[in-house]
């Protein structure tokens, strides 16, 4: 698969989406491996809104090779002429009857290892046992989040929504903004696809008004 239109949607628009990433025997053998997982108080949440597993492959180990499949790797080599690693990975249910919500923002934060005195890393936090801080603006260019989507994802069940071309516009404080003068973009997804986002990217996500969705997983590399 070629995936260059993707690439200039992405450096355009901050957002592309691909299809078919997965088939359906994939995404049944991706569910099968987390609901096998152990499950701990420290990276598991589990509430009537939302399910979350962090610091996704480090608890479900089995999972990166199965996500990693060559329709990805093929996707990641053509969006980066440099090497690549990943530096969060979470995963996310969203039931029917859930209110979550999440105002529009700007993902910055990348997690590590360790707390080090580095200059123009800022914002420092520990949550769940991980250790999370905001990159200098050169590390967050060249970072992109991947959403891979393990049912069909449209407006009425809490699809992500983007404002096209803010990723141009480097770090804005949110509750600055007048987003009624925004566009926003509704980034519908069908099952087995993925949604590719630079992290500069003002997005926001509003509750689930349909069925189940079974799952979105986020991953940012």
């Amino acid at each position: 698969m070629n995936f260059q239109k993707n690439k200039i949607e992405l450096q355009e628009n901050g957002y592309s989406i691909v299809a078919k990433l997965y088939s359906d025997y994939e995404i049944n053998q991706i569910l099968s491996c987390i609901e096998k997982a152990e499950q701990n108080e420290n990276s598991f949440m589990k509430t009537k809104d939302l399910f979350a597993i962090r610091q996704l492959f480090k608890k479900v180990p089995g999972l990166s090779e199965l996500l990693f499949n060559k329709r990805l790797i093929e996707l990641l080599s053509d969006l980066s002429e440099s090497d690549y690693f990943i530096t969060k990975a979470i995963y996310f249910d969203k039931p029917s009857q859930s209110n979550w919500f999440v105002a529009y923002h700007q993902d910055l934060s990348i997690s590590v290892d360790k707390k080090s005195d580095l200059k123009n890393y800022t914002n420092w936090t520990f949550k769940k046992g991980q250790y999370g801080v905001q990159p200098p603006i050169e590390i967050l260019e060249d970072t992109i989040t991947i959403r891979i989507h393990l049912d069909k994802t449209d407006r009425n069940n809490g699809a992500l929504k983007v404002i096209p071309r803010s990723h141009l516009k480097g770090i804005v404080r949110a509750d600055l903004k007048d987003w009624n003068t925004e566009d926003e973009y509704v980034c519908e997804v069908e099952k087995g696809g993925s949604n590719v986002n630079e992290t500069s990217d003002f997005t926001r996500f509003e509750q689930n008004n349909e069925r189940k969705e079974k799952t979105s997983n986020t991953f940012r590399i």
